[in-house]
């Protein structure tokens, strides 16, 4: 019996099973990653490197080429992108009650969209901004749409993007949340992520069971803890489970 052979059998005979996931879930529909060779980080924007321009530092006094740079490598993608199949498997699981909970690094929406419904975004969502000044809620297609700087259509002011950029601190509740639900399932399957960006990749350590399952591309520092790992893209090998 192959290794993912036997992870079906884990997979069969639990009802308490927990995914984490990363840009690698979404990279199959399309989306570019981060933190590969050819991620968006791979190169300097403006003569600035994207980590920066991703801070709240640059975005509160250079929101202008924030936005350009944001349009550029990542909200056009979002805005054409569509959950693959491993987003389908899973709000599939959670249909069985089998899964009990998404907990993503993404920010795109494509595990809601693909029809799971306990999504734990760490790192925000782009389909929730909101205008820094009177509050009100923008979709991502108002910020693609947006001229230059997305600004507020009622009071003007600007528009912070839903996701927690750097210098920001993670959703407290979120977090609590992700560490109560990891802390206490069966099977953890993480997915699609190099567990590089913290605190989000300090969740594994709250994993109390024997059940942990690996599934990426390349080997990382979290492959000598789990008991399966499955080479491959995330979505593909989800698929198959």
């Amino acid at each position: 019996m192959d290794d993912l052979e036997k992870v079906r059998n884990i997979i069969s005979y639990s009802n308490n099973i927990v995914f984490f996931g990363g840009a690698g879930m979404s990279t199959e529909s399309g989306i570019p990653d981060f933190r590969s060779s050819n991620g968006i980080y791979s190169e300097e924007y403006d003569s600035y490197p994207p980590e920066y321009i991703l801070s709240n530092t640059f975005f509160k006094t250079h929101p202008d080429t924030f936005y350009k740079f944001f349009r550029e490598k990542s909200l056009e993608y979002m805005l054409d992108a569509e959950p693959n199949k491993g987003h389908e498997w899973l709000a599939e699981m959670e249909k069985k009650g089998k899964l009990k909970a998404v907990i993503t690094q993404n920010i795109d929406g494509l595990h809601q969209r693909a029809g799971s419904k306990k999504v734990l975004e760490l790192h925000g969502s782009m389909h929730e901004n909101y205008c820094m000044d009177c509050h009100k809620i923008f979709g991502l297609d108002y910020l693609v749409e947006s001229d230059e700087i997305a600004k507020c259509d009622e009071c003007g002011g600007i528009i912070h993007p839903g996701a927690v950029l750097f210098e920001e601190p993670l959703d407290t509740k979120t977090m609590n949340e992700a560490i109560c639900y990891i802390s206490h399932c069966d099977v953890l399957i993480i997915a699609g992520t190099s567990l590089n960006v913290f605190p989000a990749a300090g969740l594994i350590d709250y994993y109390q069971g024997d059940n942990l399952i690996l599934i990426d591309k390349n080997p990382n520092v979290t492959s000598s803890r789990a008991r399966f790992v499955l080479h491959g893209k995330a979505g593909e090998i989800l698929s198959q489970l």
